[in-house]
């Protein structure tokens, strides 16, 4: 696996375009403004210098005092693994792909039975993202709905952080709800401080409630982390058609104008504050005004979304991989398959529903993530290109085995055997006279090998476990209802 290779071949915005789209985000800022209801809030914008109508709660932020929170805004956000190898780094255009969503419906990987989300499913798919090599960070992808809403933060958390290594993001709901979650991880991670010069978690922070409102109790959320300079993912989703503007460069202009938002905010509160630009432009389908993200356009404004981050010099989180198939099926493939390519060639900092969701986020299947992990993993060899130095180009090579020769028993072969090119972990390779009669056959026979290997590599991973100590410090300290992680084979 490799982390943090670099996009940015892909530019569906000319530099003149980004230019124009962040001159109309300014002025929706200073002339339109944004709602804002919070009281501190408003008081922190007030006292840097934007126009405060209390009656109307607007705030107009003037173009100045954003260009001057700009450049406190980090250029680099770094998000680490409880496992030392799975560290991220985000900047420039280097890119990382993960798991995402709240589905409420999980596909059971033995019984196509489709139930709601449990506490077990968010535990077992962390361990399944553990064992996938190309899914570089794990966000609880589907909801607990037997988790009591008051003990929902700090039970999916604990669920998550018990059995990946990897990064973990999440929702911490309310400020009770943050504050939990932070202290754990603090005592996992051996005091705050410790936690806060290597953060293995980080936050989503849905402040945006589009066109342009701040939502009180997410923003209240989003200022103690920010006070507390803990990476937090300024996450706002407008439909095009329904929130924000029909046309793709209105809702990106839109969209621009509420992150840059969220960004003075921050800045403000604590000038250098590990945020990401958290850009999610959607669709709605204006046949029945439900969420639609299937769509090629999709994949191309969350493209642009990281030349919008990158004009700004902040790192971003954006989303691909999401269909509106309700299986995995072929559909839900070649919808992915785009997005994901994308905009990972775009140079998507932090690429979240890249793998496992279905149904526009609302359903996850088991198998789905390991299908995707390898649809990654083939975007991600397109990212790595092609070496052309002395060693790829084998003109010794070449003269030694001379015209007519062959190549497979030079060292050379067998140096680069593993690595030159992307080895499957699903696709079959066999012959026509092998394979099974059908593309339908075919088709179920990719999925239930999916399921099949899911299921193996949840029974055989190996997270790093919380200390036991640790884990009765936690358990007595909070009501957490997941049971302790199995041993690997268990």
């Amino acid at each position: 696996m490799e982390y943090g290779l670099a996009g940015g071949r892909y530019r569906p915005l000319t530099q003149d375009q980004v230019g124009r789209i962040h001159a109309s985000a300014l002025r929706i800022l200073e002339e339109i403004g944004v709602h804002v209801e919070l009281p501190e809030a408003v008081d922190v914008f007030r006292n840097a210098g934007a126009v405060v109508d209390a009656a109307e709660h607007r705030v107009r932020i003037p173009a100045r005092l954003v260009e001057r929170s700009l450049t406190s805004a980090p250029s680099t956000v770094c998000l680490y693994g409880r496992d030392f190898g799975y560290d991220l780094t985000l900047e420039d255009a280097k890119v990382h792909m993960g798991t995402g969503g709240a589905a409420v419906r999980v596909i059971a990987p033995d019984t196509d039975e489709v139930r709601p989300g449990t506490l077990a499913d968010i535990a077992n798919l962390a361990r399944l993202v553990d064992g996938l090599e190309n899914v570089h960070f794990f966000i609880r992808p589907c909801a607990a709905q037997d988790v009591p809403a008051e003990e929902l933060a700090v039970n999916e958390f604990y669920a998550s952080l018990a059995n990946t290594g990897k990064h973990v993001m999440g929702a911490g709901y309310t400020l009770q709800g943050t504050h939990d979650v932070l202290d754990m991880a603090a005592r996992i991670a051996g005091g705050e401080e410790v936690l806060r010069q290597r953060p293995f978690i980080s936050f989503i922070a849905s402040w945006m409630i589009s066109p342009l409102t701040f939502d009180t109790e997410t923003t209240r959320v989003l200022m103690e982390l920010v006070r507390r300079r803990i990476p937090v993912a300024l996450s706002a989703a407008p439909m095009a058609g329904a929130t924000s503007p029909l046309t793709m460069s209105g809702t990106l202009t839109q969209l621009h104008a509420e992150e840059l938002s969220g960004l003075v905010l921050s800045q403000l509160i604590c000038p250098g504050a590990p945020v990401l630009y958290g850009g999610i432009p959607g669709m709605a389908d204006m046949h029945d005004l439900s969420y639609r993200a299937g769509g090629v356009e999709f994949g191309l404004m969350n493209a642009a979304i990281s030349q919008l981050a990158a004009y700004l010099g902040v790192p971003n989180y954006c989303s691909a991989g999401i269909t509106e198939a309700k299986i995995p099926s072929i559909q839900a493939i070649y919808e992915k398959t785009f997005s994901i390519c994308q905009v990972a060639l775009a140079g998507g900092n932090y690429i979240h529903h890249a793998a496992g969701v279905l149904d526009s986020i609302m359903t996850v299947d088991y198998g789905q993530f390991v299908i995707d992990n390898e649809i990654i993993g083939m975007a991600m060899k397109m990212l790595r290109g092609i070496d052309v130095d002395e060693e790829h180009l084998a003109i010794d090579e070449i003269r030694e085995v001379g015209p007519g020769g062959n190549f497979l028993s030079l060292e050379h072969t067998v140096r680069h055997l593993r690595h030159e090119y992307f080895e499957p972990m699903l696709a079959s390779r066999q012959e026509r006279s092998g394979m099974a009669a059908t593309p339908d056959d075919r088709h179920r026979d990719i999925l239930q090998n999916a399921r099949r290997r899911a299921e193996e590599i949840i029974e055989q991973a190996q997270p790093p476990r919380i200390p036991p100590e640790i884990d009765r410090d936690i358990r007595d300290r909070f009501e957490i209802l997941c049971p302790e992680p199995p041993a690997a084979g268990a």
